[in-house]
């Protein structure tokens, strides 16, 4: 049962993340968040093929795993997430070479930081998780109040919600195995990509929610409309 469990969450968060990432790029021509969201769908299809060929520790899926999870957690659902909702938030557009940057810093933070694995505490790494998780999330409460503010209060719920769980994960992570749990950590995460996955769903439609009210407002240009922007709710 909890081998299916993780399963099935790492399957909706590989879906999420290639489904959403690709509407991010096609319709909003974001590049940041969507290949963020293809990225993260990318890490868990090499973590579940690693899964299905038996979850061996000497398998380089294992490290290019935790080079994925180095990745997103340090650089990628942290700043590269904050850039790409300031389109929104700011009408922020990075140019190329910042958008091709922050992936160079992420590519860079996750070679070095893949090096502390899971098999002892590492205080300083694991703290720095931590922060940066921290900072995104002030970041993130001013978005949902965005969001609450223009009446977009299922939009402002929601992602309020997969906020706080995905906190919630980044402090047990590290600090705080759940007890229980077998050595391959099943339950915690199934837990996490499950969390993952919703994040990526809640935030792509409180961004179209803000982007669609940019554009009724006069704020987006009309060449930046996305599918359903002429129309549509705030």
């Amino acid at each position: 049962m909890q081998d299916l469990l993780f399963m099935l969450a790492d399957l909706w968060m590989i879906f999420a993340g290639f489904c959403f990432g690709v509407k991010f790029i096609r319709h909003y021509k974001n590049y940041l968040l969507g290949l963020e969201w293809m990225i993260v769908a990318t890490s868990g299809s090499n973590f579940l093929l690693w899964a299905l060929l038996g979850g061996d520790q000497s398998s380089p899926l294992y490290s290019i795993a935790y080079f994925f999870d180095a990745f997103s957690r340090s650089v990628g659902i942290t700043l590269i997430l904050v850039l790409g909702l300031m389109r929104v938030t700011h009408r922020y557009k990075p140019s190329v070479a910042v958008d091709i940057g922050v992936f160079v810093l992420a590519a860079a933070a996750g070679l070095y930081l893949q090096q502390f694995r899971a098999d002892k505490l590492h205080i300083g790494p694991a703290t720095f998780f931590i922060v940066v998780n921290v900072l995104t999330t002030v970041f993130l409460a001013y978005f949902v109040w965005r969001l609450w503010r223009i009446g977009a209060t299922k939009q402002a719920v929601g992602a309020a919600l997969v906020t706080i769980a995905g906190s919630v994960i980044a402090i047990t992570y590290d600090f705080f195995p759940i007890p229980g749990d077998d050595a391959h950590r099943t339950l915690f995460y199934s837990a996490a990509l499950a969390t993952w996955g919703f994040q990526m769903f809640a935030y792509y439609f409180a961004y179209r929610a803000l982007h669609n009210r940019n554009v009724t407002t006069g704020a987006e240009p009309a060449s930046d409309r996305g599918p359903s922007a002429v129309g549509a709710q705030p």
